[in-house]
C-alpha cells in the first residue's frame, strides 16, 4: 500500500497472549492438513478398533450373556494391562502411519520457500515456530493412542466398579505416558526429517526407514557380534520394552529398562538438534 494515501491503520484489534502465540501455526497448519481426503478417511478407518474394543469391554463385564451360548469366557476375556498393552501397539501403528503421511509437509514447505524469516521477524521465537509445527501431529496422534485408551479404561471402571479401579488404576497412567512418549518421538523424527529432507516422498521414506533400518541394523549387530547392544539403535523395540514395562507383561530383551529409557531420550535429543541446525532465520550458502 502506498504511503502516500494515508489510509494505512495500526491493527487494533484483541492482541494474542504471548504464551498461546504458537498455537497459530497449529491452527493453519491444520487447514492444509485437513484439506485432504485421505486424512478424514484414515482417521474414520482408525475408531472401527477402539470401538471393537469397547464392545471387547462390555462382553468381558457381561459374561452372563456369553454363558447362555454355553461359552466359558472367564478363561479369556480378561481386561488387564495385557489387554490396553494390544490396545496401545494397534493404535500406534495407525499413528505411525499418519506421521508418515503429514510429517514431510510442516516444515519443509516453509524452507523451500524460504518462508522462515515472515515467521520470525514477527514475535515468534525459534522454540514457538518448533512448538507450533509439533502440536500439530501430537494433538492428532493423541487423538488416536492415549485419548480413546483412557476413554476404553474409563468405560472398564465405570462396568467393573470401585474394585477393579483400585487395583488397576495405574494402567490409565501407563496409558498415558507411554502414549506421550511414541507420540512425541514420531513427531520429532517427523520434524526433523521434514527440515533436512525437502522431497516429501523421500521424507516419508526416512521417516519409516528410521524404524525399519534401525531394526535390521540392531538385530544384525546382535546376531553378528552376540550381544543386546544393538537394540539401543531399535527405536520400535525400545518403545516395546518401555512399553511392557509400565503395563507390567513379561518380555526378554537383553538390555534393562534403565537403558531403554535412555536410548529414547538419545533419539529425541538427535531430532531437537538436527532443528536446531536448520530452523533459522537465514540460510548460509557456501
Amino acid at each position: 500500500m502506498a504511503v502516500y494515501k494515508r489510509t494505512y491503520r495500526g491493527y487494533e484489534g484483541v492482541l494474542t497472549s504471548a504464551w498461546s502465540r504458537f498455537l497459530i501455526i497449529t491452527k493453519y497448519a491444520w487447514r492444509g492438513v485437513f484439506g485432504a481426503r485421505f486424512l478424514t478417511s484414515f482417521l474414520v478407518a482408525c475408531c472401527f478398533f477402539p470401538l471393537g474394543c469397547a464392545g471387547f469391554i462390555y462382553l468381558a463385564n457381561n459374561l452372563s450373556f456369553l454363558s447362555r451360548f454355553n461359552v466359558d469366557a472367564s478363561k479369556w476375556v480378561e481386561i488387564n494391562g495385557r489387554f490396553f498393552l494390544t490396545f496401545l501397539t494397534v493404535q500406534s501403528s495407525f499413528a505411525y502411519i499418519l506421521t508418515a503421511w503429514i510429517g514431510p509437509g510442516l516444515v519443509a514447505p516453509d524452507l523451500s520457500n524460504n518462508g522462515l524469516p515472515l515467521y520470525f521477524c514477527r514475535p515468534l521465537s525459534r522454540t514457538e515456530y518448533v512448538l507450533g509445527k509439533f502440536s500439530v501431529l501430537f494433538l492428532l496422534l493423541s487423538a488416536l493412542t492415549w485419548i480413546p485408551g483412557l476413554l476404553l479404561f474409563g468405560i472398564q471402571a465405570s462396568l467393573a466398579g470401585w474394585e477393579w479401579l483400585s487395583k488397576n488404576w495405574w494402567i490409565a497412567s501407563s496409558i498415558f505416558l507411554g502414549s506421550v512418549l511414541w507420540v512425541s518421538i514420531l513427531s520429532l523424527i517427523a520434524l526433523a526429517m521434514s527440515a533436512w529432507v525437502k522431497w516429501r516422498i523421500a521424507a516419508s521414506a526416512l521417516i519409516l526407514g528410521v524404524f525399519w533400518l534401525g531394526a535390521g541394523l540392531g538385530a544384525a549387530v546382535n546376531s553378528v557380534l552376540h550381544i543386546h547392544a544393538g537394540t539401543l539403535i531399535d527405536a520400535a523395540s525400545l518403545i516395546g520394552i518401555v512399553w511392557s514395562d509400565l503395563f507390567g507383561v513379561t518380555r526378554s530383551s537383553g538390555i534393562s529398562i534403565e537403558e531403554a529409557w535412555f536410548a529414547l531420550l538419545g533419539f529425541c535429543v538427535i531430532c531437537v538438534t538436527l532443528l536446531n541446525r536448520k530452523i533459522r532465520a537465514f540460510e548460509v550458502i557456501r
